[in-house]
């Protein structure tokens, strides 16, 4: 059994990611600081399933008083939930110091495109302050391996497709994307300073049971299901290459395991899958699978939103035989059927 730290466990990708470690058999120390992004009871929702366990308190309304009462619940060999903001070099340190990790999959960040161009601060300070704090507790703790969340908007608008890792991304139009890329660097300068093993991870679009509920296919759904108007930006031209969770765990597991394998190593690979979807394209599959038209509501595009994305995954094949194996449309019955049952309503 070895011990995993996954920084913003409790959000869409990290639930899925601890579910799976646990699976495995393995110890997961969950760092998230449940922030006001969203409700904090989604989070709690996404916690006991990953971990399979029921908590009787969901509903309190005390959001300190149900994160203790979660943390004592879900606490066991296997799985800790440390309440704790990664731009907090105390908190980070403590934890570092009560447990024996042996590798750190870093998915906390502030999140979204748009958001980051009203509160860049907000997003410097969390995405790369905060992963700063991350690494020199690694460093002081003796943790050598890692993983990081970057994205796919750190290729900007850049019109060679598919995008690949050597493409230069230093034309950042969001905020967001600069943090990331800003991770990216700070992660090379901890490889080269302090010998901590490193694959930066770009992920593209990901969608999925659990996915956050500002992200477009949720609110789409939502919006469908309740018989309310889409807010489409742009003519609908513009193209995602959106990526189930399914397959993003089983990247993130394979890189996992490769960095493990690695004596002084960094890395910055695609997790994708190699096709496109344009927004007109999305609406459509959503409107057939949930069985009703959508109204919708055509506005300016918005400044920061890049015109595509499009992974070339060949490198994440050639490493640690990353192979997609969900298309667009079954993805989307997955999300629609989990959100009529699991979440709807």
């Amino acid at each position: 059994m070895k011990t995993y730290c996954v920084t913003g466990g409790a959000g869409f990708i990290g639930s899925h990611l601890c579910g799976q470690l646990l699976a495995q058999g393995h110890r997961v120390v969950n760092i998230d600081n449940f922030n006001d992004v969203y409700d904090y009871k989604t989070k709690i929702r996404n916690i006991l399933s990953s971990t399979g366990t029921v908590f009787p308190y969901l509903h309190s309304g005390d959001k300190m008083d149900d994160l203790a009462k979660l943390q004592a619940v879900v606490e066991s060999d296997h799985y800790r939930l440390a309440v704790a903001d990664i731009r907090d070099m105390d908190e980070l340190d403590a934890v570092f110091a009560s447990e024996r990790i042996d590798a750190v999959i870093h998915l906390a960040a502030m999140a979204g495109v748009r958001p980051s161009i009203e509160d860049p601060l907000l997003y410097e300070d969390v995405n790369v302050r905060g992963t700063l704090h991350l690494l020199e507790a690694m460093r002081k703790h003796g943790v050598r391996k890692w993983l990081c969340a970057s994205s796919s908007s750190v290729y900007g608008n850049n019109k060679k497709v598919p995008f690949a890792e050597e493409d230069v991304v230093d034309f950042s139009i969001s905020p967001y994307a600069a943090t990331k890329k800003a991770c990216e660097v700070l992660g090379h300068t901890y490889y080269h300073l302090h010998h901590i093993d490193t694959v930066m991870l770009r992920f593209f679009t990901v969608y999925g049971e659990r996915q956050r509920p500002d992200l477009a296919i949720h609110k789409f759904v939502k919006m469908l299901d309740k018989k309310e108007e889409l807010t489409m930006y742009g003519d609908g031209s513009t193209r995602r290459d959106y990526t189930y969770i399914g397959d993003i765990i089983a990247g993130i597991l394979g890189a996992l395991t490769y960095v493990e394998e690695q004596d002084h190593t960094y890395e910055i690979v695609n997790l994708g899958t190699n096709r496109t979807i344009t927004l007109r394209d999305l609406i459509t599959t959503l409107e057939r699978e949930v069985g009703e038209q959508a109204v919708i509501r055509t506005l300016p595009h918005q400044p920061g939103d890049v015109e595509q994305t499009y992974a070339d995954v060949s490198k994440a094949n050639r490493l640690f035989g990353y192979e997609p194996q969900t298309d667009f449309a079954e993805g989307i019955h997955k999300f629609v059927t989990w959100y009529r049952g699991d979440r709807h309503g």
